[in-house]
């Protein structure tokens, strides 16, 4: 490799698969994310702090948050208290409204299922569907789980509008503790979308003006989404594609193959993604392919969606956010389809520097370049038997002489729910419990979270998962973290070798790694449930428990909204990278310390990925310490 594009490599990325074809795409100067950061240096540093607002027609307003440095009120007034709660609740509304979005189509689709009306979907896991009927108190004596699905499909469905008032995941899966914390502060859930329609109403000029209150409902906002949308998205694509369990697969950009179609599934959403897998299984299909000349249909993941056919189907995964591009300049990528959320507006454009075709399928996001073939429930299996006859037909026009794959994909273990996890206990968390009370494990991490290219690819996530391992805390993950996890080598049973030895022994008692990967980023949702459950088993509130999290690496709207209910729910929460607010000190002190008295978990800014792992180490000790254990 030239010394130069070395350097420049290295700089970007740790992940071994991804700098091969990063070396290959500077060469042929394709452009990727990191050459447009470079391009935007300097950035604001009025955006950084969280000082500008752009919000009406009357500025846009930058202000200073000194005194003698530049005006300190946007035209309307607004001070930066204001300004920088408002961007905040702004943006972190965005992100619950992102995962939400994603919580009601999975319903839309389970509705349609129960209905009869689409096509190719069946419920899977019928115990699921009963035990969340029961939690919604519908009654499924004597009926078909097709009925069962309908009501409470439509029980779900209420708790998205206002008549209801409440979300059910909210009351009947927090511990009593934690739900009486959130009482008193006045931030209980109503529904799905009115915290996130109030929040949009509230940031607008002239309504809420006092940026506590604005963080107050910020908090609650969040939790309408990991105790709501989110939650319901997981435990929805559950029941209709199957709970996880343990599986094994490979990661990296080597699981392309250079003999097959690849088709890469990029995105967040798995309602059509299910349908592709089982497209590419049809003997048709894969009879089409040889004549093309391949030797078959090969299927990866990206992202979140990627993680979804990881954790139900044991579908390799090709990379995390920053991988896009990379697996586009193999030059081996027949087609990549995209459904939503952290896909590059410019992915196309990378396409057509090779034979990529680009394959869109929801009807809010199109992308210019892409061919839109969308996606409806009553048509998913004809959609998706469309999109793999495409990328076979366009298998001929691949150029061999610009190939480049990686070797050595990392082999990892994934499908931890928190049904998986009981399971491998026994059928209870008691033996997790005594592990944690005797010592052996001193706690549990959640590390979440996306990548961000201002910082080395994966570097904050495996150093911060590595350090937290060593001090025998289990690490659970999702989203782009695990799959920086994975491709480090950290989700397989021998990683345990890594762990201290409390953490290693029950590891390799069970056969698990010692960091579990619990699915996609509204599967965040999971660590909920599970830090619930043992919040329960002890009777105290979550916020009492040996527990910390992070996102080291985060960039997106959604890891606001995941951080803030983490925060809202009780968990300490570190940051890799500092959200835009420390213009003001005002809203960095009530973050970072005031809500901690209000609900029992705070932020820390830390960019230092050791420190960070100290940070949350020190905070599982104190909480040891105050259950006397």
């Amino acid at each position: 490799m030239d010394k130069k594009i070395e350097i420049i490599v290295n700089a970007r990325t740790t992940d071994e698969a991804a700098k091969v074809v990063l070396e290959k795409a500077i060469e042929e100067g394709i452009e990727t994310v990191w050459d447009r950061l470079e391009a935007q240096q300097p950035q604001c540093g009025f955006g950084q702090l969280g000082m500008c607002c752009n919000r009406c027609a009357m500025g846009p307003c930058r202000i200073s948050p000194f005194d003698d440095a530049g005006p300190t009120r946007g035209v309307c007034g607004a001070d930066v208290d204001l300004i920088a709660a408002r961007n905040l609740l702004d943006d972190l509304l965005v992100g619950a409204a992102s995962h939400s979005d994603h919580g009601r189509e999975v319903v839309e689709v389970f509705l349609e299922t129960a209905e009869g009306k689409s096509q190719g979907y069946k419920i899977l896991d019928e115990t699921k569907l009963n035990a969340i009927a029961d939690e919604y108190g519908i009654d499924t004596k004597g009926k078909s789980k097709e009925a069962v699905a309908k009501e409470v499909a439509l029980a779900i469905f209420e708790e998205f509008g206002t008549v209801k008032n409440s979300i059910q995941f909210a009351e009947s899966r927090p511990p009593e503790k934690t739900k009486e914390t959130w009482k008193k502060a006045g931030i209980v859930p109503r529904s799905v979308d009115r915290e996130i329609v109030e929040a949009a109403h509230r940031v607008h000029m002239g309504v809420d003006s006092d940026y506590v209150n604005i963080l107050l409902h910020a908090l609650r906002t969040s939790l309408s989404d990991g105790w709501g949308g989110s939650m319901m998205a997981t435990d929805i694509s559950d029941v209709l594609f199957g709970t996880p369990k343990p599986v094994s697969s490979y990661v990296n950009l080597g699981v392309l193959k250079p003999d097959m179609v690849n088709i890469v599934l990029h995105g967040h959403n798995p309602v059509l993604s299910e349908m592709v897998v089982k497209a590419s299984r049809e003997k048709d299909l894969v009879d089409y392919a040889k004549k093309m000349g391949a030797k078959g249909i090969n299927l990866v993941g990206m992202c979140c969606t990627g993680n979804e056919v990881l954790m139900r189907q044991g579908v390799p995964i090709a990379g995390n956010m920053l991988n896009q591009e990379l697996a586009i300049a193999t030059g081996a990528v027949e087609v990549m389809l995209i459904d939503y959320q952290c896909i590059f507006p410019s992915i196309t454009k990378t396409a057509g520097c090779y034979h990529t075709k680009v394959v869109s399928t929801s009807e809010k996001a199109k992308f210019p370049g892409a061919i839109h073939k969308e996606f409806h429930p009553g048509n998913a299996f004809d959609t998706a038997k469309e999109i793999v006859k495409l990328a076979v037909e366009n298998f001929p026009n691949r150029n061999p002489d610009r190939v480049k794959i990686p070797n050595n994909p990392m082999k990892l273990m994934a499908g931890f729910s928190v049904e998986a996890i009981t399971s491998a206990l026994g059928g209870t968390l008691q033996p997790l419990i005594d592990v944690i009370a005797s010592g052996k494990i001193r706690g549990a991490a959640g590390i979440v979270g996306c990548n961000n290219p201002k910082i080395k690819q994966d570097y904050n996530h495996i150093v911060l998962t590595k350090e937290l391992i060593k001090r025998n805390i289990l690490v659970l993950e999702t989203g782009c973290a695990a799959i920086a996890s994975g491709k480090a080598g950290l989700l397989v049973p021998e990683a345990a070798e890594l762990a201290g030895d409390g953490l290693k022994e029950v590891a390799q008692s069970l056969g698990i790694p010692p960091v579990l990967h619990m699915g996609s980023c509204v599967d965040c949702s999971r660590i909920l449930v599970i830090a619930a459950k043992l919040a329960k088993a002890l009777n105290v509130g979550i916020a009492d428990l040996p527990i910390a999290g992070a996102a080291p690496e985060w960039y997106s709207q959604k890891a606001i909204s995941i951080g803030a209910y983490f925060v809202a729910s009780g968990v300490y929460t570190v940051l890799g990278l500092p959200p835009k607010i420390f213009g003001s000190p005002n809203v960095v002190q009530l973050l970072t310390e005031g809500v901690e008295g209000v609900v029992g978990g705070k932020f820390a800014v830390e960019p230092d990925p050791v420190r960070q792992a100290e940070l949350m180490a020190a905070h599982i000790e104190k909480k040891r310490k105050a259950l006397g254990i």
